[in-house]
């Protein structure tokens, strides 16, 4: 598991020092740059705070780091399958192309093969793959204000049309949509379990969502409306706190959050938010555990519901709440993150127990 990679420091040196010993164990993704390396890449050394940490290709992938091209730390899955090493040379090749299944079976290749393939060494397939490297760029363009039209041909689309239909698909909405010198502000932030939208006003943290969570685009829409259209890209120092304290929570530093945060939701639903975040990290909770604690035993249902409809995840913890059978139910951002999330955040309780 990435957890049991040793601390950032002895990471960092053996980065520093192009040691081998973790070859195929842990990678460095380069929050400067956007790429990520092998920890013996020959490239020059980034500062300790644009370094993130991996146990896997696959979630340098899923966090929206792009492989470098010193070290080349996809090689080893493409040799292992001959499938991976063919459709990433042509990725490369070709990076703007909008793949396609039918793209892949014309290569003499079988999809469902590089399918389980792609799924088997990165947690995703290759079409996943080729979208995100593409989106992930127009994202950070329209970020730093720039025009649509070099969003569109940073992320490698052809035409216009095509970009705001895959965008629209990724956030439900066109970026013409979304507004310049907004009043809320939405952001890009990279994590271990892959890519968070982060939207954010001066004073406060409004929604934190895994890229891929199907809400999202329901999520956006109702922040566009209540801001009354003042939605757009961009960041305020509030998205910086909110990048600091998740970097720390992923590195084992940090259990709490500090940073403000703004509700969007019924009196009811806050206060369930709430009674998530007295949970201590370690720890979980049923939901009629929770609906206990806020004095309402007979609306598990209800406490099931706002806990759902959560919007700043990670932060409001939803994911410590599992069934009273001890299974994790369900969760927005997936249950591989929400055990990933419960195996973590162990470190802490242990901490505490020391």
């Amino acid at each position: 598991m990435m957890f049991d990679l040793p601390d950032t420091d002895t990471l960092y040196a053996a980065l520093c020092n192009r040691d081998d010993t973790y070859e195929g164990r842990a990678w460095v993704g380069v929050t400067s740059t956007g790429i990520f390396c092998r920890l013996s890449c020959p490239a020059r050394k980034p500062k300790p705070e644009n370094c993130q940490w991996y146990d896997s290709v696959g979630a340098c992938i899923e966090a929206g780091f792009r492989p470098c091209k010193r070290c080349h730390p996809l090689a080893p899955m493409a040799e292992a399958e001959p499938v991976i090493q063919t459709l990433l040379e042509a990725l490369e090749r070709r990076p703007s192309y909008r793949w396609s299944e039918g793209d892949i079976a014309r290569m003499g290749l079988d999809a469902s093969t590089a399918r389980r393939a792609f799924k088997r060494h990165f947690g995703m397939t290759f079409l996943e793959m080729a979208r995100q490297r593409r989106l992930r760029e127009g994202f950070t363009t329209l970020a730093k204000g720039r025009p649509v039209i070099e969003a569109q041909l940073d992320s490698g689309f052809e035409s216009p049309s095509a970009f705001r239909s895959a965008f629209a698909k990724l956030l439900g909405q066109n970026p013409s949509d979304f507004a310049a010198d907004a009043l809320l502000r939405a952001d890009w932030i990279d994590t271990p379990l892959g890519p968070l939208v982060a939207v954010c006003d001066q004073h406060a943290l409004h929604l934190l969502e895994f890229v891929d969570r199907k809400a999202l685009p329901t999520s956006l829409k109702k922040l566009q409306t209540l801001s009354k259209g003042s939605l757009g890209f961009g960041r305020f120092e509030i998205t910086d706190q909110v990048k600091s304290e998740l970097a720390a929570f992923f590195s084992g530093n940090r259990d709490t959050f500090d940073v403000k945060l703004a509700y969007h939701g019924s009196p009811f639903t806050q206060e369930v938010w709430d009674e998530l975040r007295t949970i201590p990290a370690g720890e979980t909770r049923s939901y009629s555990d929770m609906a206990n604690a806020i004095g309402r035993p007979s609306s598990v249902r209800a406490v099931a519901r706002a806990n759902g409809a959560n919007q700043i995840a990670l932060i409001v913890p939803c994911h410590r709440v599992i069934g009273a059978d001890g299974s994790l139910t369900g969760y927005g951002g997936g249950l591989w993150r929400k055990q990933r999330l419960i195996e973590l955040e162990r470190q802490y309780k242990d901490k505490s127990a020391a």
